[in-house]
């Protein structure tokens, strides 16, 4: 597979022999946090796709996942990612099951269900758990 990053706010997820790999459009691009957390919607969305496609006798070996996403401030954040599957081959009756299956999508529904975060901090002479305060 490969993610390759289209711009500040945007990636396109292929599927390509071998490892993963991230590739940027230009040399001045660098990976950010956001591109993962895109990265991650992009693998998710393509795997349950994948799945369902074999399962279905649809061939997959043009299906491209892109992820676009707008920031939200107070506070800052990604407000809203949009998913454009770009998959030539699938015929036109199966683009609806096919949306219903990429709402699957494990990373998609944590999204739509927020997770609790927490944050601990470990280490430091007389700082690590169990130290007297």
């Amino acid at each position: 597979m490969k993610i390759t990053l289209l711009s500040d706010d945007a990636i396109r997820l292929e599927a390509t022999p071998g490892m993963l790999t991230i590739e940027a459009e230009s040399e001045s691009q660098s990976f950010s946090p956001f591109h993962m957390m895109a990265g991650g919607l992009a693998v998710c969305t393509y795997s349950v796709l994948h799945s369902w496609a074999s399962h279905a006798k649809v061939g997959v070996e043009d299906l491209s996942v892109d992820v676009r996403w707008a920031f939200a401030e107070d506070p800052h954040r990604v407000g809203s990612y949009e998913v454009v599957l770009h998959w030539p081959s699938l015929p036109a009756e199966r683009h609806t099951v096919a949306k219903r299956v990429a709402e699957l999508c494990a990373v998609k529904q944590t999204f739509s269900h927020p997770p609790t975060v927490t944050t601990e901090i470990h280490g430091g002479a007389g700082h690590g758990h169990g130290a007297a305060a």
